[in-house]
Order: C-alpha cells, then sequence, then structure tokens
C-alpha cells in the first residue's frame, strides 16, 4: 500500500495514529481532494493488536486435581511474567483428577482424567483469554487415566495412560477445531504418569510407569507433531521416576521436575533436554521440596511448576515455584 503526503496524522484528542480514506477503496491513488474533511473522504484508526492481548499474555492455567477427600472441577490461572498467587478462572463441567492437558495460544485442552470410581474419556476446552467454565470437544477413542499430553501451535497429543490397563497410544486433536481424538501412532513402550513436554515441532514424553505401577522408567520418547507414526527414543531421565507431570518447555528446552521412585524415594530434581538433539538429560537444579503428582505450565521465558503432594507421603501443599528455562539453578517461589 504506498500513502500519499498528508493521508497520515496523530489523532491528539483519541491518541491514536490514523490514515485518510479519499474512497472506500482507496490505495494512495484516489483523489486528495478534501483532504481531513469528511465531505471527501474518512480518517480512520490504524489498528494495531498485539498478541499478548488477543491471547491474555502469558497465562497459565491449571486445570482439575485432587485434594483431601474430593476430586475437583476447579481452574486457576496465573500471569507467568509475574509472581503471586493463582486466581480463579472457572471450572470444568466435570470433576477431574490428573488429565492431560495442553493448548496452542489461545485455547486450552483437558483430556480423560479420573473421576470417583472411573476414568473418562472427554475433551474439554477453554478461552485461555478469557475466564470460565470449559466446554465441550470430544472425546479419546476410550476412556484413559493420566494420559500425558504435548501441543504444537495446531495440534495437541495425549499419549499414553490407564484404561484400566497401561496403554502406549498417542492420539491427536486439531486444537483450533472440535471433535473426537485420531490415532497418531505409539510410544515405544507403554507408560502412565509419565512427564510430557515439546517444542514447536517435537513432543517428548519422559519416565512414568510401565508397565505397572510398581516400576518407574526413564526412557525419553519423542515424536514429530507434522506426521503420523510411531515414537522414537530420544534418550533417558538421569534417573527412573514417575507421578508427576511436573515438566515445562520453551521452543528449545524441555524440563523434568520432582517425582516418584517409590514412598522411599521422592525426588526434588529438575532435568533438561534441547529438544532439537538427541540425548540424556543434565543437570538444571532443584525444586525447594521433593514433589509429586504435581503440575507444571511455562512460557517461552519461565518454567512454573505446582508442586501437588511431598513428603511425608500424601501431604498436600498449594506452592508454586519457577525458573528460568534457558538458565541452570534452583527453583524459586511463585
Amino acid at each position: 500500500m504506498s500513502i500519499k503526503p498528508g493521508a497520515l496524522r496523530f489523532n491528539t484528542d483519541s491518541m491514536k495514529l490514523e490514515i485518510f480514506r479519499g474512497s472506500a477503496n482507496y490505495e494512495g491513488s484516489a483523489s486528495m481532494a478534501g483532504i481531513g474533511t469528511l465531505a471527501a473522504g474518512q480518517w480512520e484508526e490504524i489498528v494495531a493488536t498485539s498478541p499478548e492481548a488477543q491471547t491474555g499474555g502469558a497465562r497459565g492455567v491449571f486445570g482439575g486435581g485432587y485434594s483431601p477427600g474430593a476430586y475437583r472441577s476447579t481452574i486457576d490461572y496465573i500471569n507467568i511474567s509475574t509472581t503471586g498467587n493463582a486466581t480463579s478462572f472457572g471450572s470444568l463441567s466435570a470433576v477431574r483428577y490428573v488429565p492431560g492437558a495442553c493448548s496452542d495460544r489461545t485455547r486450552g485442552l483437558f483430556a480423560g482424567g479420573e473421576s470417583p470410581g472411573a476414568f473418562n474419556s472427554t475433551i474439554y476446552y477453554i478461552a485461555i483469554s478469557s475466564t470460565g467454565n470449559s466446554e465441550s470437544f470430544g472425546s479419546l477413542s476410550g476412556v484413559r487415566g493420566y494420559p500425558a499430553a504435548a501441543s504444537s501451535s495446531t495440534r495437541g497429543l495425549f499419549a499414553g495412560g490407564v484404561n484400566p490397563a497401561t496403554v502406549n497410544t498417542i492420539e491427536y486433536v486439531t486444537i483450533q477445531s472440535t471433535g473426537n481424538a485420531q490415532d497418531f501412532g505409539d510410544l515405544v513402550q507403554i507408560r502412565n504418569r509419565s512427564y510430557s513436554a515439546a517444542s514447536p515441532t517435537r513432543g517428548v514424553f519422559a519416565g512414568g510407569f510401565t508397565p505397572t505401577s510398581s516400576a518407574t522408567g526413564n526412557a525419553i520418547d519423542f515424536v514429530t507433531f507434522s506426521t503420523l507414526g510411531n515414537a522414537a527414543d530420544f534418550g533417558d531421565l538421569s534417573q527412573a521416576r514417575g507421578s508427576s507431570f511436573g515438566s515445562a518447555s520453551n521452543a528449545t528446552r524441555a524440563l523434568f521436575a520432582g517425582g516418584y521412585i517409590n514412598p522411599a524415594s521422592l525426588q526434588n530434581t529438575i532435568d533438561y533436554i534441547t529438544t532439537a538433539t538427541l540425548g540424556n538429560t543434565q543437570d538444571f537444579g532443584d525444586l525447594s521440596v521433593v514433589a509429586y503428582y504435581g503440575t507444571a505450565t511455562s512460557s517461552s521465558t519461565r518454567g512454573v511448576f505446582a508442586l501437588g503432594l511431598t513428603t511425608p507421603l500424601n501431604t498436600y501443599i498449594n506452592t508454586i515455584e519457577y525458573v528460568t528455562i534457558m538458565s541452570v539453578g534452583n527453583s524459586v517461589d511463585f
């Protein structure tokens, strides 16, 4: 678009930049007679919308869970770029313990999980920039407890879990549509209660119980979001662990925090990988306490961990801690 001299102005009343349209289809060649008068044309505001404004900024959302004596449908949110306590967002359409959760910039999904006496297949979604209750998205191919979830800008993946046996199934959805999940492929091994993270191109699934809750693994699998097919071996965690979901990532790194090996061995370790490469994790730092059955969220700069349970075994906490993803070091209070 070409602009003739005099066709731009700053409106000191509205404090907005404006462009003059001499006709409905003005592209710089229409007559400029009467410039500045509504009789011959119109000044229009030049709108520049920030992606952060459309998505609610660097917002992290936590949905569902379990607290002493009750399954929860609560959805909380935080602003990842600041620090402070979580704020109420709304509710899931039903109580869910440990659903698989993932998102793109505008929409968050919660899939499967456990409710009193049953595993579930339902997928719910929310608009991240707003607040309010979830809406129906579709269903997994079958009931699934403890699925791991990872997402790109277009696809959400749900991998492994229990239904009621531990499985290695990977399913996918297109986040900006609604509908049932479709088959993507299989994990290298069956697993549940595992970690999951993502770069823009790869989904990563690590650790977890395999094949039963009495055995934890340290294997890391990966898939390429834009294809369909089975996962391949990425490397290993520093130690076998599960029962966490405490993983966060940006375009470069994925972090895996805390976890459970057995009642005598709860962990506060934070490991990391460079997602574009292959290999074993490296030491990042530690959480302030041992923690498992937590959850996590992240922005491009920060990983945030909501810690879940700690020692003595099954002691509930509501602590939130964070790290700077591209550094190394221990987490600090959020």
